[in-house]
């Protein structure tokens, strides 16, 4: 696998509580997603590895440079980052928003061409924003406006994108759409980008290349969502609330154990 970003021994201490502790992962290509219980650190670990966290100890690596040492607009050509709330302006049209997605490249100055305008189409087309691409954030509904906050992030085409919660506020249509738009990214022949999710969704989280399972700020499990050993993992961070059952086409689901009590 190419490395795009690096974690090792990553450990934060917020106040007197360590939210995480010495979390070793690798990030390239494919769709991976992060899950675990509430209150795992799963944001925290998002915010550290965008270099918006500071680190108690360890270090994350982006390109196989110190990402915390980073000027934030190199940063930001080769990582994109989508909050769990996103803030923006709600005058701002969708297309306007969409078009921050740029400054990353252009700078605050620089004037939009042709292949910007491209990149903007695509992120509207893939989200499915553009027949209202000219109406303000403020009138639209939670779900569209998430939809719009994550078609900036495709916009950046940065090769690794770091979506905290993307499918707040979706609802199963577009939850199903947005898996499907994460397997299209991190699987595109021409060039294949790095999704890394933060979900509380499991059925869409089993649908990833990949599988990390945190809990109380460690890494308990990392792999295929089909390996028996992770999904046994993952019932227990959940406290048996849950089953992994095998659905069609072989790929895992999960059922809510209710009848095991």
């Amino acid at each position: 696998m190419t490395v795009l970003l690096q974690a090792t021994g990553v450990r934060v201490r917020l106040g007197r509580r360590d939210v995480l502790d010495q979390v070793d992962l690798s990030v390239g290509p494919g769709w991976t997603a992060l899950v675990g219980p509430n209150g795992a650190g799963k944001s925290t670990l998002l915010r550290a590895l965008a270099g918006l966290q500071a680190l108690a100890n360890g270090r994350v690596t982006l390109g196989g440079l110190d990402l915390h040492a980073m000027r934030p607009a190199d940063r930001a050509r080769h990582l994109a980052w989508l909050a769990q709330r996103g803030d923006v302006s709600g005058e701002l049209t969708v297309r306007e928003t969409v078009e921050l997605g740029r400054i990353a490249r252009l700078g605050l100055l620089g004037t939009p061409d042709a292949g910007d305008r491209t990149a903007v189409d695509r992120a509207m087309g893939l989200t499915e924003c553009t027949p209202w691409q000219t109406r303000r954030l403020h009138d639209l509904s939670g779900g569209e406006r998430q939809r719009v906050l994550l078609a900036r992030v495709l916009a950046t085409e940065a090769p690794l994108l770091l979506l905290d919660e993307p499918t707040t506020h979706l609802d199963a249509p577009h939850q199903v759409a947005l898996a499907r738009l994460f397997r299209r990214l991190a699987h595109d022949p021409q060039q294949p980008q790095a999704v890394l999710t933060v979900l509380h969704d499991l059925p869409i989280a089993l649908q990833a290349d990949r599988l990390l399972v945190l809990e109380h700020g460690r890494l308990r499990a990392d792999g295929s969502p089909t390996d028996r050993k992770l999904q046994a993992v993952l019932a227990e961070v959940f406290e048996g609330a849950i089953r992994i059952e095998t659905g069609p086409g072989g790929r895992p689901r999960v059922a809510l154990a209710l009848d095991d009590g």
